[in-house]
């Protein structure tokens, strides 16, 4: 069974690449370096190669990496990349396959994110789970029927490009909401609440509003037994939770309310163990 094989994670990011190693009864081995972003295609891969050489070993079954970008799935196909300009389209399971002969599966970081929660987080035995990411953008993956639905184009979840207000969700309802409307910072805003301060307060009850509009959105459309909140957010919550949920209970189906639940994710290396799930998730 796929649950007893020795997996490699990989989660690239647009400053950092980490691998974790994950297996029956053993602890994560965590690798990672700094990578070369702004160099070509080549040193990107073999930043990405230096940290799998230190954990792969002929034991490991399958290598899953996650990626903050469009991908094709079926050919493991990057696209557009943030942050490393070189990587317009990298064709990076095969390169992956090529080097070290084992099942490779690609897949967009938020997509990670909500199966790391699936197999090792809060949403364990969620057979519908929505994972949304918010941080300086909003992304979300999709559970359903306890599969990954990342849509044709690997794009099903991009729920921060869809228009609200004047603009979109990610203007109002991600960490951008503080740049956009108030011209400063989430941090400087953070500090604020924290000392209780009315302009702090109310800034986070109004990001709230907007984040609970979302995920009214997102209701009407997918219907989760639960929504897990990840991404920079999660530690300022208690400063927006109360109007997120004013918002929510204004949904037309009050028994879709009762019945939600929205966690904050607490789980450590959420979008590399999700990348690693990306082997346990896959129709083989």
């Amino acid at each position: 069974m796929k649950t007893s094989q020795t997996i490699l994670g990989i989660d690239l990011g647009g400053t950092n690449v980490r691998a974790g190693l994950t297996g029956p009864g053993q602890e994560l081995q965590l690798a990672s370096t700094r990578i070369r972003a702004n160099g070509p295609v080549e040193h990107v891969l073999e930043d990405i190669y230096s940290v799998t050489d230190q954990l792969f070993h002929p034991g490991i079954s399958a290598i899953g990496i996650g990626v903050p970008s469009v991908v094709d799935v079926e050919e493991g196909i990057v696209y557009d990349v943030q942050n490393i300009p070189s990587w317009r389209e990298v064709p990076l399971k095969a390169h992956m396959e090529a080097r070290y002969k084992v099942p490779v599966l690609v897949n967009n970081d938020a997509n990670c994110f909500v199966l790391g929660e699936k197999y090792f987080g809060k949403a364990k035995g969620v057979h519908a789970v929505v994972g949304l990411a918010i941080g300086t953008g909003m992304g979300a993956g999709i559970v359903v029927k306890d599969k990954l639905f990342s849509g044709t184009n690997c794009g099903a979840g991009e729920f921060g490009m869809v228009a609200y207000l004047d603009q979109f969700y990610e203007y109002y309802a991600s960490g951008q909401y503080f740049k956009n409307v108030h011209q400063s910072t989430g941090e400087i805003f953070f500090q604020k609440a924290q000392r209780g301060e009315s302009d702090g307060l109310a800034a986070f009850a109004e990001l709230g509003t907007h984040i609970g509009n979302a995920i009214k959105m997102i209701l009407y459309t997918y219907d989760p037994e639960m929504i897990i909140l990840g991404g920079s957010i999660g530690q300022t919550y208690p400063f927006f939770q109360e109007a997120m949920w004013e918002r929510i209970r204004t949904l037309q189906f009050g028994k879709t309310v009762e019945r939600l639940r929205i966690s904050v994710s607490e789980l450590k290396h959420a979008n590399l163990l999700g990348a690693a799930s990306l082997w346990l998730d896959a129709e083989l």
